[in-house]
C-alpha cells in the first residue's frame, strides 16, 4: 500500500513539474528569447526571423528546456502550441522559403543551412534519423529535392524535410468547406499544433487571424514521437531567406505540456507593417481637392503630348506576357546595376549577345544581365521558349531566370550571378584553376540532379538540347547549374516531342537527332554521356584538324576495349582521385553517349549510379559490341558504337552548317 501511495504522488510530482512548462507570448518586446542568426525583435514587439539578407537564417527558441518525458524511455506527454506568424515577401510573388515550427534538441540549430534547408539541417544531416528533431514547416518554395508538392504547402517533418504528411495550405470553414491560403500573402496565419500522447496523433490546422479554431484539422498524422523527442528538448522558430528579399514575423506564442495551450490574446499582439503605399488622410482629401484639380488641369495638355510623342516607343506586350512573365526589369534599373553596360562588367560575349554583371540599386542582388545583340541568330521564338521555360523552374542545379526586360528592339535576360563562371574555362587551355576531382564528380551529380527536375520533376518535359561544358555555371560553392535554356523545347508528360529542325552543338548531338530532327529526353541524356565524358577526360569532344583520336567518344571506348578506360583521364588531374568514381563516370558516359537511344538509361538511372544506390552493370567486351550484365530488373543490353557515325558527322560541312546555325 505505501509503495501503491509513493508511485502515485512520483507520478503527480512529474505531472506538475510538466504542467509548469506553459508560456505564451502576446508580443516579444518583454520577451527573454534566444535568438539566433538575423532574428531579432521590433521595436514594437514583432519576432522577425529574417529581414532582407540574402542566403540568412534566423531561429528564436523558449531559452529553458521543456521536459517531454518523465524518463529517458518514457511515453511523450501530449503537447500543444499556437502561433501567428505572417510573411511579407519584397516582390508580391517572389519569396524566400518558409517558416518551421520546431522541437530540437539544442537551440541555435548549429551547422544548418538557409534557403532549401530553412535554417534547419544542412546536406549531410538531412533526413538523419539521429536528428531528433520534429517540425512543422510552412513553407513557400517547392522543393523537389524533399518531394514538395507545391510552393505553398504545410507539412509535418520527422528528422528530415521530406514530409512524412503535407498538403496545400488552407482551413476547413463551418459547414465542411475548404478554403485556400496563401502563406506569402502578407497577412497574419494563425497555427495550431496538438500532439495527442494517448492517441499517438499530431494534429496541425491553420486559419486566418479573424477565424476561430476549425473543428477540422488541416493535416493528421498518426505517429508515436518517442523515438524523435528526447526527454529535454528545446521549442522555436527556424526561417531562411534565399535570393528574393523576404521578411518572417511571428507575432505571438503560446505553448503548454499536458493541456491545451493558451489562447492568445488577438487583440493585443503588435501590428505587422504597412504593405503598399499609405492612403492619403482625410484632411488632405478634403482640404486640396480644388487645388489638385488646378494642377490637374493645368498638366493635361502637357500629358497628352508626352503621351503622343512616347506611343512610338512603347514597350509591345504580347499574348504570352499577358499570360504568364517572370518579374519584369525597368531597363534604367539595368543600366544602373550595369554601370551603362560597360566594358569592366562584361563578362562574356558569344553568339547569343553579350553578358554582363550587375547589381541592383534597390535589393542590392547582384545579376548577370544577358543583352541579346541585334544581329544575333536568337529571334523572339527562342527568347519567348526561354522566358516561358526557364522563368518557372525552381531548382538549385538550374540557374535561375529572375526576369527580363524589352526597351524597343533589345531583349535582355535577367539571371542569378553565377561568380565562378562556365565550367569549360576550368577544363581546357591550360587552365588557371584546375577543379580536383571531389569537386568535379560534386558538378556531375548536380548537373544529372537538374536535369532530372527538367525531364521528370517539373510540371512538362524540358528538353534542353544543348548540354555542354560552355553552359555549365558555377557558384560561389562551385556548385554546378545547368544555364542557357535558348533551345530549350517543352512537351507534356506521357506526349510524344513535336519534330522539329536539328539544333545544338557539333559534338553533342545524338545520331537519331540528326536522322530526324526530333528533340527527346534519350538525346538529352546522350549529351550529357558526352558531358561526363568531357569532364572525366578534360578535353573537346571533337578535336579540331585531322588528328587521331578526334572523336572523345571513340578515344574513351578504345580505352575501355583494351582493358585500360582509366587512361582516359584528364592528365592534369595526376594521381589525385578516386578510382572507383572516375571508372564510373567514364563507363556511365559511354552508356548515355550509346548510338541507339534504347540503350540508354533514363537520368533517373543515372543518377541511382552516381549516388551509389545500385551499382553500375557489368561491360564485358565481345569483338566490337559491348554487353552489360543483368542487375535489378534491368533487361539485357548490348552496346556498339559504329565509329564511322561519328566521324561522319564530325567531318560533314553540310551537316555541320545546319547545327552550327542553332549553336553556340
Amino acid at each position: 500500500m505505501f509503495f501503491k501511495i509513493l508511485v502515485e504522488l512520483s507520478l503527480l510530482a512529474v505531472l506538475a513539474y510538466a504542467q509548469e512548462t506553459n508560456f505564451v507570448y502576446n508580443g516579444f518586446r518583454l520577451a527573454n528569447l534566444s535568438l539566433d542568426g538575423i532574428a531579432g525583435v521590433t521595436s514594437n514587439g514583432l519576432l522577425k526571423l529574417t529581414n532582407n539578407t540574402n542566403q540568412g537564417k534566423g531561429h528564436a527558441f523558449h531559452p529553458d528546456p521543456v521536459r517531454f518525458k518523465n524518463s529517458p524511455n518514457g511515453s511523450v506527454f501530449s503537447f500543444s502550441t499556437s502561433f501567428v506568424f505572417a510573411i511579407q515577401p519584397q516582390y508580391e510573388t517572389l519569396s524566400a522559403h518558409g517558416i518551421v515550427f520546431v522541437v530540437a534538441p539544442q537551440r541555435g540549430l548549429p551547422g544548418s543551412l538557409p534557403s532549401q534547408f530553412l535554417g534547419v539541417f544542412n546536406e549531410t544531416n538531412v533526413d538523419d534519423p539521429t536528428n531528433h528533431v520534429f517540425g512543422v514547416e510552412l513553407d513557400t518554395i517547392l522543393s523537389s529535392e524533399f518531394q514538395d508538392i507545391n510552393d505553398n504547402h504545410v507539412g509535418i517533418d520527422l528528422n528530415g524535410l521530406t514530409s512524412a504528411n503535407s498538403t496545400v495550405a488552407g482551413y476547413h470553414a463551418d459547414g465542411g468547406v475548404f478554403k485556400n491560403l496563401t502563406l506569402i500573402s502578407g497577412k497574419a496565419i494563425q497555427v495550431w499544433v496538438d500532439y495527442d500522447g494517448t492517441e499517438k496523433r499530431i494534429d496541425v490546422t491553420l486559419a486566418p487571424i479573424n477565424v476561430q479554431k476549425p473543428q477540422t484539422p488541416l493535416l493528421s498524422l498518426r505517429h508515436d514521437l518517442l523515438s524523435i523527442i528526447n526527454q529535454n528538448m528545446y521549442v522555436g522558430f527556424s526561417s531562411s531567406t534565399g535570393v528574393f528579399p523576404t521578411s518572417h514575423y511571428v507575432l505571438g506564442w503560446s505553448f503548454r505540456v499536458n493541456g491545451e495551450a493558451q489562447a492568445l490574446a488577438l487583440s493585443q499582439l503588435p501590428k505587422l507593417p504597412r504593405i503598399g503605399k499609405k492612403e492619403m488622410s482625410k484632411a488632405l482629401t478634403i482640404a486640396l481637392p480644388w487645388a489638385l484639380l488646378f494642377v490637374v488641369s493645368m498638366l493635361i495638355l502637357s500629358v497628352v503630348h508626352v503621351i503622343r510623342r512616347k506611343r512610338k516607343f512603347a514597350e509591345v506586350l504580347e499574348d504570352w506576357e499577358r499570360d504568364y512573365g517572370p518579374h519584369r526589369f525597368k531597363f534604367k534599373d539595368l543600366y544602373i546595376a550595369t554601370k551603362g553596360f560597360r566594358e569592366q562588367e562584361l563578362l562574356g560575349t558569344g553568339g547569343f549577345g553579350r553578358v554582363y554583371r550587375g547589381i541592383l540599386p534597390t535589393s542590392k542582388i547582384e545579376i548577370a544581365v544577358k543583352r541579346v545583340s541585334h544581329e544575333s541568330r536568337q529571334g523572339m521564338k527562342e527568347f519567348v521558349a526561354e522566358i516561358i521555360s526557364v522563368g518557372r523552374l525552381r531548382h538549385r542545379n538550374i540557374v535561375s531566370l529572375l526576369g527580363y526586360c524589352r526597351r524597343k528592339g533589345e531583349l535582355l535576360l535577367v539571371y542569378d550571378y553565377m561568380p565562378n563562371g562556365s565550367l569549360d574555362k576550368y577544363l581546357y587551355n591550360q587552365p588557371k584553376v584546375i577543379l580536383n576531382w571531389r569537386q568535379r564528380f560534386k558538378v556531375i551529380k548536380g548537373v544529372s540532379s537538374g536535369l532530372l527536375y527538367l525531364h521528370e520533376g517539373w510540371e512538362q518535359v524540358v528538353i534542353h538540347r544543348d548540354i555542354k561544358a560552355s553552359n555549365i555555371l558555377l557558384d560561389a560553392d562551385l556548385n554546378g547549374r545547368l544555364g542557357d535554356f535558348g533551345l530549350a523545347r517543352l512537351y507534356d508528360h506521357g506526349t510524344d516531342p513535336q519534330t522539329t529542325h536539328v539544333a545544338g552543338t557539333l559534338g553533342y548531338l545524338a545520331p537519331e537527332h540528326m536522322r530526324t530532327g526530333k528533340a527527346t529526353r534519350s538525346t538529352d541524356v546522350f549529351a550529357f554521356g558526352v558531358f561526363l565524358l568531357e569532364v572525366a577526360c578534360g578535353r573537346r569532344p571533337i578535336k579540331t584538324g585531322d588528328v587521331e583520336d578526334a572523336i572523345m567518344v571513340d578515344w574513351v571506348f578504345s580505352c575501355w576495349d583494351g582493358g585500360a578506360i582509366l587512361e582516359a583521364r584528364d592528365p592534369k588531374l595526376g594521381a589525385e582521385f578516386v578510382e572507383e568514381e572516375m571508372e564510373l563516370v567514364l563507363k556511365l558516359g559511354l552508356m548515355c553517349s550509346h548510338s541507339d537511344p534504347l540503350m540508354r538509361p533514363s537520368m533517373r538511372q543515372v543518377l541511382h549510379y552516381l549516388e551509389g544506390d545500385i551499382p553500375m552493370l557489368e561491360l564485358s567486351s565481345i569483338g566490337s559490341r559491348l554487353t552489360f550484365g543483368h542487375h535489378e530488373g534491368f533487361d539485357d543490353l548490348a552496346m556498339s558504337y559504329p565509329s564511322s557515325l561519328y566521324k561522319a558527322s564530325a567531318h560533314s560541312s553540310s551537316v555541320a552548317e545546319s547545327l552550327l546555325s542553332g549553336g553556340r
